[in-house]
Parts: C-alpha cells; structure tokens; sequence
C-alpha cells in the first residue's frame, strides 16, 4: 500500500511540475517567464545571422567577377588528354571500326569549335610568338577582352578533315593534348612557346615509334596568353597539340608520357604525376 501511495505521489509531482494549475506554470515558469527567454533568443540568433550576413557582404566586396581575389595554383599547371579513354588508357582494335568508332566521335565533339568558320567570325588573327596583353584602363574595364584564332587545320594530320578517322583505322592515332587553363599565366619569355615533348617509359622506350606532331614542334604559341578568365574572355579557344603515332608496336601496351616544356615553368615534381606532364597507356590490336 506505501508502495502505491508512493507512486501516485511521485506522479502527482511530475504533472504538477508539467502544468501547475495554481501557479499557471509549465515547466516551472510562468507564462511571462517563457516570453523573456523566447525574446532573448530570438534577439540572440537574429544578431548571430546579421553579423554573418554583414561579413558574408563584406568578403563580397572584396572579390572581383571576373578575377580570383586570391590564387593558391601549382607552378607548373596540369595536362589532359583527347580522346577520353577510362582511366587515361586508349585501347582499339585497327579491325574493329566498333573499338574506335567512340574515340573518333569523341574527338569530333571536341573539335567541333575548333572549326575554322567558326574561329574566323569569333576570334582575331593574331600575331606569333608574342602575348595578347589586354591591359583594363584604371577603373574602365576591358571586357569581353578578345582571342586569338586556334583554327582546326593547324592540326593537319590530326584535324580530323583530311583523315577524317585521326588514323585509328590505320593503327596511327591521333592524341590530342591541352594545358589547363591558368588566368595570368605566361609559360613563355624572349619570343619561346612552351612546346610537348613526348615519349615511352623506359620499359617501353622501343615499342613507340616515330611521333608527328602539330602544330609543327608542338608548341603552345605565346599569342594565347594569358587567360583573362571564363567570363572575361568568353571565346577563349585553348591551345592543343596533336601527337600522331606513326608506327607504334601493335598487341601491346605501351606507357607514354607528354610533358610541356618552357622557359618560364618549373619542372613537374614526382610529389605531383600531373604536374607538366600526363601520363597515359596506349594499346594498339591489329585484330
């Protein structure tokens, strides 16, 4: 019987601490007292979102639309290459139009704004070997700033118009190579465009063959520097090198390695594969 009285005692305090009908108190506060806490922390939390709303408009302030305020890059910017096979390896069949079939679209894709009709009415003729310095004038800016043309015939072999199949019907293909886009970058001084260099591992070093390259000496001409940016420069037409393989071993892989050399860009470091370099396995079947 204590026992029961206990409990019911013992509930009788909770749900008079829950609502006390005499007192007018839930949870042990008054109607008032509850309004001054939910009043406070609304005043609280509505100060904490003003000052992050005044900071976050502040740090707006300082960035520039068509500028990084702050450019935390490598010294020597990264390669990629055309076509995209899985994991940088390029395998076909010379037999099989089906293995290479996607690598030839893929390529077209690519270069499809590369096409000089379009380069002619989009970008100007520029003069070699120098850069197209596009300076602002004080506080009028200079936008969109212009480009220079990078037409699709300077790839001759490897524009996809003469051999429309890149030589991959030929067990000769095409590899397209670009330079990530750096804004500011000059890779050049003294009249020298950066230029690829390509070539097996040494593992390798007897299975690649002789290589063809365009634009001749695959250079990345110094007239496409530097880069104002995507929304500065918006008919920004990036720079390629084609590498032809002209008679690679067949029924085997082989490990190539491109890198860009250049007057002004450090050397890629091991720390960082894709530091100035690209690395990628090329397998050629004749079946």
């Amino acid at each position: 019987m204590s026992g029961s009285k206990e409990d019911r005692k013992g509930s009788g305090e909770w749900r008079e601490f829950f609502w006390n009908p005499r007192t007018h108190e839930l949870l042990g506060r008054t109607a008032s007292s509850w309004g001054l806490i939910l009043l406070f922390y609304l005043i609280f939390y509505l100060f904490l979102a003003g000052m992050f709303a005044l900071t976050m408009y502040i740090m707006l302030l300082t960035l520039d639309d068509y500028k990084p305020t702050w450019q935390d890059r490598l010294a020597t910017p990264g390669m990629m290459i055309r076509p995209k096979g899985d994991q940088l390896e390029i395998t076909f069949s010379v037999s099989s139009t089906e293995s290479w079939d996607g690598l030839v679209t893929n390529l077209n894709s690519f270069l499809s704004s590369y096409n000089d009709s379009y380069q002619v009415q989009t970008n100007d003729n520029c003069p070699p070997d120098q850069y197209f310095i596009q300076e602002d004038s004080g506080e009028v800016r200079n936008n969109p700033k212009r480009s220079c043309q990078f037409n699709r015939t300077m790839l001759e072999d490897c524009s996809g118009i003469s051999d429309r199949f890149y030589g991959y019907n030929r067990g000769q293909p095409c590899i397209l190579i670009k330079l990530n886009r750096v804004i500011g970058m000059l890779p050049g001084k003294d009249g020298q465009s950066p230029y690829v260099i390509c070539g097996a591992k040494r593992e390798d070093s007897d299975k690649i063959g002789p290589l063809a390259y365009y634009p001749p000496n695959g250079t990345f001409n110094l007239m496409y520097y530097p880069y104002y940016g995507k929304k500065a420069q918006v008919n920004y037409t990036q720079p390629l090198v084609a590498v032809k393989f002209l008679n690679a071993s067949m029924n085997t892989d082989i490990n190539v390695e491109c890198k860009v050399t250049s007057n002004t860009l450090a050397d890629g470091s091991e720390r960082d594969k894709f530091a100035g370099r690209v690395s990628f396995k090329l397998r050629i079947n004749d079946k």
